[in-house]
Order: C-alpha cells, then sequence, then structure tokens
C-alpha cells in the first residue's frame, strides 16, 4: 500500500479549510484516510498551519510521499527539517496587512459643508469634487478675518517696543 501525506477539503462552500492526512494513495481525495496529521487555515491572515511533527515525520519514515502543497505545510511547520535531520530556522509570518488611511480635506466655511451634506445624499461625480477642490482654493485666496488682521497688527505693534 502506497501511503500519501495529503490535503483533505473541508469546510463550506467558498471557505475551504484542510486537513493534512496520511491515505492511501488510491483512496479519492476527501475519501478514505488512516489518519489526520494536521491542519491548515488558507483563508486567516497570516494563514494557521498545525500539524502534529511527531506524527509527520513517522509517515515519512516509514516511506510515505507528501503531496507538494504538504511539503511546503511541512517545511513551515519544521517537520521536514526533523526529518531531513536539518537545523530548523523558523521563519516570520508577515505583518496582516493594513489598509491605508485616506484623511478627508477638512471645509472651513459652513457654505461648503451644506454642499458636502447635499453631495452626500447624490451619487458624486467627477465635476462635484472639481467644484469642491475650487471652492476650497478660493476660500484660501480670501481675505483673513477683521479678528485676524487685529492680531497681526497687534504683533507688528509688539515688535516695534
Amino acid at each position: 500500500m502506497a501511503v500519501r501525506l495529503r490535503l483533505m477539503r473541508m469546510g463550506k462552500k467558498k471557505q475551504p479549510t484542510y486537513r493534512v492526512v496520511a491515505a492511501d494513495s488510491r483512496s479519492p481525495r476527501n475519501g478514505r484516510f488512516i489518519e489526520i496529521v494536521g491542519t491548515y487555515q488558507p483563508r486567516l491572515d497570516p494563514s494557521v498551519v498545525k500539524i502534529d511533527n511527531d506524527r509527520a515525520v513517522h509517515w515519512l519514515q516509514q516511506g510515505a510521499q507528501p503531496s507538494e502543497a504538504v511539503e511546503k505545510l511541512l517545511k513551515i511547520s519544521g517537520a521536514w527539517a526533523d526529518f531531513k535531520g536539518e537545523e530548523f530556522v523558523p521563519s516570520v509570518p508577515p505583518a496582516p496587512k493594513a489598509k491605508p488611511v485616506v484623511q478627508q480635506p477638512e471645509s472651513r466655511s459652513s457654505e461648503v459643508q451644506n454642499d458636502t451634506s447635499a453631495d452626500e445624499t447624490e451619487e458624486s461625480t467627477p465635476q462635484d469634487s472639481v467644484d469642491e477642490a475650487e471652492a476650497n482654493e478660493v476660500e484660501a485666496t480670501e481675505e483673513p478675518s477683521k479678528d485676524e488682521a487685529e492680531q497681526e497688527v497687534n504683533v507688528d505693534d509688539e515688535e516695534q517696543t
């Protein structure tokens, strides 16, 4: 009997999880197996690989041939290095990918805020975003308010004395 270490698909439709099993090479993929050696969950970020290294090495020593996918998983778990008599160097899993944060520009006047609330209810078009950008530019080029002008004058007076 030719024994293979291979993956057995489990889980719901479009949500796979796998068992790493020792099975007769003639049995179907999800059919009869001899022993469950571990599990693999590829949908998690980072993926989770749990393998009983002692049992995996036992089957490899008995002549079981791993599939390509299972061989990669055995290398990740360290069972392959145990079987070959090498020193296992664990690889550092990549950090979960963080989504970039995009900050929206804050509007300064109440008129622009009213316009944006109206835009949120309607579908925004590229023209709407251009209009908002032009409004922000016009707002930035306006003269400072009276309070700001007085503050500037007061600072100038203080510097002269």
